[in-house]
């Protein structure tokens, strides 16, 4: 009988444990603390938008579809379709602003404030960098909370603005 309770605490831990690990759902500040990307469930994927930037009014300028490169960086999509893969890993897209390129992607949660996310060109040329777990900013470039803002706005409303694919 002693030994009942702590057999139960363990394995209440136990089951608890993992329950971080099946969600990234949140805020993520990205390595060098430039943006914060809002990670958000749309159907069975995760879809991640720019919800803050350190400095407001960036545009996508590498766009390589010419008509989207005046389109403000605030609320644009940069993980895109990302799918369960293993447990607490998935797999989709990544696009990068900063050259205007869509890379094969995987992003896995290290511990439940720990996101690595991972790149790669050619399935072998890959880079990744790690994001932190942060709080959501309210969008500098706006005076007061909107639903175009991707800090306040509901997960339905990401989802419909990214659509069925990615946007870019």
């Amino acid at each position: 009988m002693r030994y009942l309770f702590p057999a139960l605490v363990a394995a209440s831990f136990a089951a608890a444990a993992p329950a971080w690990a099946q969600d990234p759902t949140g805020e993520w500040l990205v390595k060098d603390g430039t943006a914060q990307i809002r990670i958000v469930k749309c159907g069975s994927s995760f879809w991640g938008v720019v919800s803050w930037e350190k400095t407001p009014g960036g545009r996508d300028t590498q766009n390589p579809d010419a008509s989207k490169r005046s389109r403000p960086t605030l609320g644009m999509p940069t993980l895109l379709d990302m799918q369960a893969s293993d447990p607490g890993e998935w797999k989709g897209e990544v696009y990068n602003a900063e050259n205007g390129r869509t890379y094969d992607a995987s992003m896995a949660l290290r511990n439940a404030g720990t996101l690595h996310i991972k790149g790669c060109v050619l399935g072998f040329l890959c880079g990744g960098e790690d994001w932190m777990r942060t709080q959501a900013k309210q969008a500098q470039s706006q005076k007061s909370a909107t639903a175009r803002d991707p800090a306040t706005a509901t997960a339905a409303a990401i989802c419909s603005s990214v659509g069925a694919g990615p946007s870019h």
